[in-house]
């Protein structure tokens, strides 16, 4: 049976919130600044550039990538043998001054500079065509029977110069619809590549949509119940948006207008976007977690706190450690925390205890539409979780809006 979900955006002063609900439950929280559709938009995660390669740093395999005059990110020479130059100065893989089409992956965070990728990919509501990786792929979250039929569907389309993965959406419509997208794609992709031969330096040939429009893309079409939007702005804004790419979903799209209860305290999204920004984060049972981002790792403690049973019980810790492996899945997507995670459970003597823990935490992880992976647990007991790093965190949007305003 799939989840019921909503998604809700709300206009608050010059910035959007979205939010993502399963079963009425906040579990994504999204933010960016509202900008003019007349705007100069800076470079943002997807957009699509000819840029000029400045150093090559050869010790750490990487290179340096000026996209726009002062403006450099950092980029993994190993996918130079697949990358489409639109201008090659030397007969090495790549050299200073080369011209090659690159486009952000990741956004910058912190110290570090934003990445990018030669490997090229558009994502459609069904399928990503991806230049460099020629692979046919479908999600892992597809039933196995359906990803082996697609796979054998798709057969035809394996060439040389780009590669198809189907996404978790395709699960929803026909295979038609699917294949009808992918030939788009690949009349946007073959655009590009012809327009990149004739553009000079520093030309954007592909601006990402404006970021609520992106998490709108992303969003599970399965279960999807309506997209209520409290602003009359917005709410034009992507009603032409689906007309135009997904007139399917427009019947889901509603205008809120109630001046008594604003949507934000219909759902409490303020409460909910309060509780994912504090260090502590309590569990009905009385336990607690206690998060805490570092430079290099983000760490989170489970303690017993307040927990008590009506009767003193060994499994103590087990009842306290299943109630918090549910909570820190929840906090890591809500939280959109990335890259390496510790998990500190309460301590447990019995190994089948800890199987049934690690059974069930893996279970909530894979709910997660970002790749989230369980790695191992060390000789100390600590859970160690790896999540694929695109966007910043939560807490590091939301202060660097709060600068802004």
């Amino acid at each position: 049976m799939c989840q019921k979900r909503k998604v809700l955006i709300i206009l608050k002063e010059t910035t959007v919130w979205t939010y993502f609900l399963e079963e009425d439950k906040i579990v994504e929280i999204h933010c960016s600044p509202l900008k003019n559709e007349d705007q100069k938009r800076e470079p943002e995660l997807g957009n699509i550039y000819v840029g000029r390669v400045k150093t090559i740093v050869a010790n750490i395999g990487a290179a340096f990538i000026e996209i726009q005059k002062g403006i450099t990110c950092y980029y993994d020479i190993s996918q130079a043998e697949h990358a489409f130059f639109t201008d090659k100065k030397g007969k090495k893989p790549i050299c200073i001054d080369d011209e090659l089409l690159v486009q952000i992956n990741k956004e910058a965070v912190k110290t570090k500079a934003a990445t990018v990728t030669s490997n090229i990919s558009l994502t459609g509501r069904f399928a990503v065509l991806t230049h460099g990786n020629t692979r046919i792929g479908v999600s892992g979250k597809l039933p196995k029977e359906q990803k082996e039929a697609y796979k054998a569907e798709l057969a035809h389309l394996k060439n040389d110069a780009f590669g198809v993965i189907v996404r978790t959406n395709a699960a929803t419509v026909s295979f038609d619809e699917v294949l009808k997208e992918i030939y788009r794609l690949k009349e946007e992709y073959d655009a590009i590549l012809q327009r990149a031969r004739t553009r000079p330096c520093y030309s954007c040939l592909k601006s990402a949509p404006p970021a609520y429009i992106t998490d709108l893309k992303n969003v599970y079409t399965e279960g999807l119940e309506e997209i209520v939007v409290e602003s009359n702005e917005l709410y034009t804004r992507i009603h032409n948006y689906f007309e135009k790419e997904q007139p399917e979903i427009l019947p889901k799209l509603r205008l809120y207008e109630d001046k008594q209860l604003s949507l934000s305290k219909l759902y409490s999204t303020e409460q909910a976007l309060e509780r994912a920004l504090k260090e502590h984060v309590w569990l009905k049972n009385g336990g607690y977690l206690v998060v805490q981002p570092t430079e290099a790792l983000t760490v989170i403690d489970v303690n017993s706190g307040k927990y008590t049973a009506k009767k003193k019980c060994q499994d103590a810790g087990f009842r306290v450690n299943l109630e918090a492996a549910k909570e820190a899945a929840h906090q890591i997507r809500i939280r959109n925390l990335s890259g390496i995670i510790i998990v500190d459970f309460i301590n447990m003597d019995s190994d089948e205890e800890w199987k049934a823990l690690l059974k069930e935490f893996k279970a909530y992880l894979e709910k997660d539409p970002i790749q989230t992976t369980l790695v191992d647990v060390t000789p100390l007991q600590l859970v160690e979780i790896t999540r694929k790093k695109v966007r910043k965190p939560l807490h590091e949007v939301v202060a660097a809006i709060n600068c802004i305003q």
